[in-house]
């Protein structure tokens, strides 16, 4: 590594050293290591060895829970992890193995990214990029994980974005195209690396999925991620045993939605109550927070899950709130994980703001996303679904066949009843002896006829299910989903018990 002094200053920061952050999150004693001495050996004139400067990639695989993964690690004492100070075709290679191998990529990235230096190390400039570097091929093979653990600017950004899920440490980490030097001497600012792409600053950039109150959380976000999926997107994850009755159901559910429209409510006690018991892994906490993203577990099966949160921006569709959901029903499709979309969904966002930052185009491309989706899918609709983003509720068209499910509370439409009476009676309200009273008597009637019963004796809702039904109802269909798609696409077992339905 970088010497007794270098690793005694990363010490004194309270911050790992590469190999034991490896040894954190692998099983004890699983990994092994690749590229061993890879570095610059020196040699004296007659061509003995005289000693090695080792790069600063850490490559090789372990286990995690017993399965086998590949990882790479950044070893900041060497140059601060710089590219300057490693071998490309090293920490490529890990890549390129996980492709071949089907096995999980976890990056542990902590590099301050290229520099000039290069230029005299190898007597030429080169064209950016990484020809041999498999990375789109990856995303659609096997789980990818990124870890920001430092600075991680330029390249090191891009292998932590470049996944299926990442974290970063509040108040370690960074993640930015540039580090603060670059952008004064761009743009004559002066900013601290935290304020420039802290964890802070990715809450609302929505850049990277979760944030780590320390090492040890991340790596244990990591592990649990990778719980709910497979090895590989032509394996099936696993199924575990689960003590939690499929029966059990909540009696505080039939209140869940508060008959005050203008109320709202908790939906993350709702989903706990839903799903098996401590089972809820939330992806993308503290970001574009009018739709929750998450896997989860029904029966022991894992799925994914989307859920509506009226407490932000009401529970409508921003274009943040669509890039979340677009990417998380892609990981779900890709690695074979039946999606459950718990909705109260008002429309998409609207005004000069929503606008500008082109929310439309953002429900389109979740539009597109979810009609080319394969694995089953299930919607509850809660409350609301109005409008365009209501309707994105669940794909709509052939081949898929879609349960879906409302409960009592549950309205919907092409518009809110509470606008569409304004803008339809305005000039009669605005006419009326006592306006108030009188859209208040339009608005009942109005609701009176969109009461989701009427939608269901039609058959254009499955049906009106009790809220404390709900959890027994998702296990009875999660069965069905799973061998149904078992049969249409048929993939290898990683030979557990729980692999496959019972």
């Amino acid at each position: 590594m970088g010497g007794p002094e270098s690793l005694a200053k990363l010490k004194s920061r309270g911050i790992m050293n590469a190999r034991e952050r490896l040894a954190t999150l692998l099983d004890a004693d699983t990994f092994r290591e690749l590229g061993r001495i890879t570095g610059k050996g020196k040699y004296d004139k007659e061509g003995y060895f005289q000693g090695l400067s080792p790069v600063n990639a850490i490559i090789g695989s372990g286990k995690i829970e017993g399965r086998k993964v590949v990882v790479s690690a950044d070893d900041y004492t060497i140059r601060a992890g710089s590219s300057e100070a490693t071998i490309s075709d090293k920490w490529i290679y890990a890549e390129r193995m996980a492709l071949d191998l089907r096995l999980p990529m976890i990056r542990l990235v902590d590099t301050a990214g290229g520099s000039v230096k290069l230029l005299e190390q190898s007597g030429h400039s080169k064209i950016p990029g990484y020809p041999n570097w498999p990375v789109t091929q990856l995303l659609k093979t096997v789980p990818v994980v990124g870890v920001a653990l430092g600075a991680c600017a330029g390249l090191g950004a891009v292998k932590v974005l470049m996944s299926h899920f990442s974290v970063m440490v509040r108040d370690q980490s960074q993640v930015f195209a540039a580090g603060p030097p670059v952008v004064k001497q761009a743009y004559g600012i002066e900013i601290d690396k935290n304020a420039l792409g802290g964890y802070k600053v990715h809450r609302r950039s929505a850049l990277v999925h979760n944030e780590a109150e320390s090492e040890t959380d991340a790596f244990e976000q990591v592990r649990r991620f990778l719980s709910y999926l497979p090895r590989h997107s032509a394996t099936y994850a696993r199924r575990i045993r689960s003590g939690d009755p499929v029966d059990r159901a909540d009696d505080w559910l039939k209140d869940a939605i508060p008959r005050d429209r203008r109320k709202v409510y908790d939906p993350r006690k709702i989903l706990r109550s839903i799903f098996d018991e401590g089972s809820v892994f939330e992806i993308g906490r503290y970001q574009a927070g009018s739709c929750i993203t998450a896997l989860a577990r029904l029966d022991g099966y894992p799925v994914g899950v989307l859920c509506s949160d009226p407490r932000v921006a009401g529970g409508a569709m921003t274009i943040t709130s669509a890039w979340k959901m677009e990417r998380h029903v892609k990981m779900c499709d890709t690695f074979g994980l039946p999606v459950i979309n718990l909705v109260d969904q008002p429309g998409n966002a609207t005004g000069p703001e929503a606008e500008l930052q082109g929310t439309l185009l953002g429900a389109v491309r979740v539009l597109s996303t979810i009609e080319e989706v394969k694995v089953p899918w299930v919607s509850i609709v809660m409350r609301r679904a109005f409008g365009m983003a209501g309707g994105l509720h669940a794909p709509k068209y052939f081949p898929h066949l879609i349960h879906r499910f409302g409960w009592p509370s549950a309205r919907w439409g092409s518009i809110p009843i509470e606008g569409g009476v304004a803008a339809a009676y305005r000039k009669e309200i605005a006419e009326a002896p006592d306006p108030v009273e009188a859209r208040d008597e339009l608005e009942a009637y109005y609701h009176r006829i969109a009461s989701p019963f009427r939608t269901a004796e039609r058959f254009m809702m499955l049906d009106i299910i009790d809220p404390r039904e709900t959890r027994a109802v998702l296990c009875d269909w999660v069965e069905d989903a799973w061998e149904a798609m078992c049969a249409k696409a048929p993939k290898m077992s990683e030979a557990h018990p729980y692999d496959m339905p019972v």
